[in-house]
């Protein structure tokens, strides 16, 4: 597989709760989004939805002959996955969780909430397009509702990138702590232009080997959109010396069945 460009120390990054607000936009959407429309589906009933602190466009209820429930913005089907197709949650802070709302945006209520590992939500084939984020309506738990597309990935096969961390680097990465050696091996492997964004999500863990998890995405590729890496470390009297990089690819348009992005 083709390794995307990429260059240390030229990253944002995100590993706490804050700075990911569980459903906001990390960055803003490649392209430029044109004018939101309103699109209309009949319902048996008329729905209210509670204003709150968002810049998107609101929910609205109507009630004539046949009530409807407008949606904000427009239809948008560009590598929305497809009905029964299975992603994983990305990019989500280890102590944060990613919403499910009732509709496309963060003025809907929420009605569901994922971890940040979660692996078993399924696309519906719906997606919407708002001024600056593109959501994808999902089912997890029993519940159906829309989440922000920049948290949820297609998954592709397991490499390793222990070599091209070390070579990036030039050479093996040490740290005093796991949390530490994980951000510089994240690093290593985040693309420059654009900058990804790195995420903990999952918390350093210490036994024989030292462990951690970085989600970098963004890399603006058609087919990977970034990794997630779980990171193995010696413990050493001065703290962890790298060990072996295990990256989950993350795939933009699909996965074959032998696990390559389309």
């Amino acid at each position: 597989m083709t390794i995307p460009r990429v260059a240390p120390l030229a990253i944002v990054l995100i590993v706490t709760a804050a700075a990911c607000s569980s459903d906001s936009e990390p960055a803003e959407t490649a392209g430029t989004a044109p004018p939101p429309t309103q699109a209309t589906t009949a319902t048996t009933t008329a729905t209210t939805v509670a204003p709150t602190t968002s810049s998107e466009p609101l929910p609205t209820a109507t009630t004539s002959a046949v009530t409807t429930t407008t949606l904000p913005g427009e239809p948008f089907d560009l590598f929305v996955p497809q009905d029964g197709e299975v992603l994983s949650v990305v990019a989500v802070a280890h102590d944060d969780v990613l919403n499910i709302r009732e509709g496309p945006g963060v003025g809907f209520d929420i009605v569901g909430t994922l971890a940040p590992t979660a692996d078993d939500v399924v696309g519906t084939g719906l997606g919407r397009r708002l001024d600056n984020s593109i959501w994808w309506q999902v089912m997890a738990f029993g519940t159906t509702g829309w989440v922000n597309s920049s948290f949820v990935s297609r998954t592709g096969q397991v490499v390793d990138l222990t070599f091209e961390a070390v070579d990036s680097l030039g050479a093996i990465p040490t740290a005093t702590t796991m949390e530490e050696l994980g951000l510089i091996t994240a690093e290593s492997l985040a693309s420059v232009d654009p900058a990804s964004d790195i995420v903990m999500s999952v918390a350093p863990t210490v036994g024989d080997l030292g462990e951690v998890t970085f989600d970098i995405v963004g890399f603006g590729d058609d087919s990977v959109s970034g990794y997630r890496l779980h990171i193995f470390a010696d413990v050493t009297d001065d703290g962890f010396s790298l060990s072996s990089v295990e990256a989950t690819v993350l795939c933009t348009r699909g996965v074959s069945p032998d696990g390559l992005c389309a």
